[in-house]
């Protein structure tokens, strides 16, 4: 590896890691980075799944405060993040790329939607019978669904995430934005350790975005904490639109 590449791949881990705790869609920087530097693309899919957990870490420390009070929610909803994880590496390495491009796209689309529209949906939620405190059964199908696309690849899976968890949830944008982060680290983290037991991961790869990333999580967290959640909708919807253009057209 070149001193060129060990460059670009901690500028690609720091751009990520900081994306990542913001909104997510971090791997659409990581992957296509790993991919111009010449690794096959499952070899750069599990080695950037591996590398991001540091920055997952330093996001999810970064939002500690907001996940007061979160601790039932998150066992809930985790064992569908971790569940899904496992399900969606085992595709991975048993199904071909192809069989996500279709899927992916309108799954971001629908999660950037959701985003526009929950304050509208909660107003109306608000007045209608709640099912369930923590998001009830319809969440955590949808947890474990954007656990296995996760766990087959992750790019945009905070975007979906937000969509998801802003319409079930009635709570403020930032504490979802931080429940976010612990569910994407759970799906990576789960994620990484199949990839390390049966996928050809490369270490160096590993090493060089998880060093980036673990200083952009904790970059992206002291940001994103403190943008107001107008601009945090903004900021969500566009990344997934732009995660749309570079999957369809990318």
């Amino acid at each position: 590896m070149t001193p060129w590449e060990v460059v670009a791949i901690l500028a690609a881990g720091v751009a990520a890691g900081g994306i990542n705790a913001v909104v997510g869609s971090g791997s659409l920087i990581t992957f296509p980075t790993l991919l111009a530097l010449g690794y096959p693309p499952i070899v750069a899919n599990v080695s950037n799944n591996v590398g991001l957990v540091a920055g997952g870490v330093t996001g999810v420390l970064g939002y500690r405060n907001e996940l007061k009070g979160q601790r039932e929610r998150l066992l809930r909803l985790g064992a569908g993040s971790v569940l899904g994880s496992l399900v969606g590496g085992l595709l991975l390495l048993s199904l071909p790329e192809k069989a996500f491009q279709v899927i992916v796209p309108i799954l971001i689309a629908l999660a950037c939607v959701l985003v526009i529209a929950q304050p509208r949906l909660n107003a109306w939620l608000s007045k209608q019978h709640r099912p369930h405190p923590h998001g009830g059964p319809w969440l955590w199908l949808g947890v474990l669904a954007a656990g296995a696309y996760g766990g087959y690849f992750g790019a945009a899976q905070g975007v979906v995430l937000i969509g998801l968890l802003g319409i079930f949830l009635d709570d403020h944008l930032q504490r979802i934005n931080a429940a976010k982060n612990v569910l994407s680290l759970l799906v990576n983290s789960t994620a990484a350790i199949l990839f390390a037991l049966i996928a050809p991961v490369d270490w160096w790869a590993v090493l060089f975005v998880s060093l980036g990333s673990l200083v952009g999580g904790f970059l992206g967290a002291r940001v994103g904490r403190r943008l107001p959640a107008g601009a945090l909708r903004v900021l969500i919807v566009c990344v997934g639109i732009v995660a749309i253009i570079k999957l369809v057209y990318g």
